[in-house]
C-alpha cells in the first residue's frame, strides 16, 4: 500500500527543504525507493536532492503536447479515444512520464510543470491521474512538493493524500498562508487524511508569544518546528544537495521526529 506525504505553503518557507529531510528519512529507514513529485512550478526540489532536470521535460509539458495533439486530431476529424500514433491517452502519458522520470540513488523524480494554459485539460487530467496513480502504486512512499494553491490537489492531478504537512516559517504572512492552504482543502472538498502544520526556522525552540494566537487560529494541530540551522544556507550558497546533511542536523533530527509520530 502506498502512502502520500504532500508538503504546502508560501514560496520560501522551507517546504522543499522539508521535503527533502522527509525523503532522507525514509531512505535511511529502509522505505525506498520513495517517489518524489515535484508539483510546485518553480521546479527546484531537484536541488535539494541532488539530481539533474530539464526544464523542458515535466509532466505539464506533456500535457500540452498532448492537448495538441488532440486538437490536431479533431481537425483531422479523428473521432477515436487514441492518438494519431495510435496510444491511447493513459499509454501516451504512461510512456512519456516514463521517460522524463529522474532515477536517483533509493529517490525517483517527476517534475509537474507548469500550471494549466488556456483549453479544456480535462481528458488530458484524467488520463494522467490514472497514470500517475499507476505508477505511485509501485513505490511504498511518495512525496509531494505544492504550491500554497494546491493546484495539483485539487484539480485531482495527483493522488489522494494520506497526510498534509502545512509548512510556515515565524513570520505573519507564512502563517496566513498557511491558514489559507488549510481552508482551501476544505474549501475545495480535497481529499487528505491529516493536516498537520510546521513551523520552520524557529530560533530558541519555541514559537514567539506574538505569534501563538495565529497558531492556534489555523484550524491544523502543530506537528513541531524545526530550529534555525545556517548550515542549510552553507548548503545552499555551494549547491550541495541537502539529502547529505549529517544525521547529527537539528533540522533533519527535527523532520525525523515528525516522521515518527506520523508514521505511527
Amino acid at each position: 500500500m502506498t502512502t502520500t506525504i504532500a508538503v504546502a505553503g508560501k514560496g520560501g518557507t522551507g517546504k522543499t527543504t522539508v521535503c527533502a529531510m522527509i525523503i532522507r528519512y525514509l531512505t535511511r529507514q529502509g522505505f525506498g525507493p520513495v517517489l518524489a513529485i515535484d508539483a510546485d512550478p518553480s521546479s527546484n526540489l531537484n536541488l535539494v536532492l541532488g539530481l539533474p532536470l530539464n526544464e523542458q521535460e515535466t509532466v505539464g509539458h506533456i500535457r500540452e503536447e498532448m492537448l495538441a495533439q488532440v486538437q490536431a486530431d479533431s481537425s483531422a476529424g479523428i473521432m477515436s479515444g487514441g492518438l494519431v500514433s495510435g496510444l491511447t491517452k493513459p499509454d501516451y502519458f504512461d510512456y512519456h512520464i516514463r521517460s522524463i522520470m529522474v532515477e536517483g540513488d533509493n529517490v525517483d523524480l517527476v517534475a509537474m510543470g507548469r500550471p494549466e494554459g488556456p483549453g479544456c485539460y480535462c481528458p488530458a487530467n484524467n488520463a494522467m491521474r490514472l497514470v500517475l496513480d499507476r505508477l505511485s502504486n509501485q513505490y511504498q512512499f511518495v512525496v509531494m512538493d505544492n504550491e500554497a494553491g494546491l493546484e495539483h490537489l485539487s484539480r485531482r492531478t495527483t493522488r489522494n493524500v494520506e497526510h498534509l504537512l502545512v509548512v510556515t516559517d515565524p513570520g505573519q504572512r507564512g502563517i496566513i498562508a498557511a491558514r489559507r492552504v488549510v481552508e482551501l482543502v476544505k474549501e475545495l472538498n480535497i481529499e487528505v487524511g491529516q493536516t498537520y502544520l510546521v513551523i520552520n526556522r524557529v530560533a530558541g525552540g519555541e514559537v514567539p508569544a506574538l505569534l501563538q494566537p495565529f497558531v492556534a487560529s489555523i484550524g491544523a494541530p502543530l506537528l513541531g518546528i524545526i530550529p534555525e540551522d545556517k548550515t542549510l544556507l552553507a548548503f545552499e550558497l555551494s549547491g550541495q544537495p541537502l539529502l547529505e546533511l549529517g544525521d547529527e542536523s537539528p533540522v533533519y533530527q527535527a523532520v525525523a521526529q515528525m516522521m515518527r509520530q506520523v508514521l505511527e
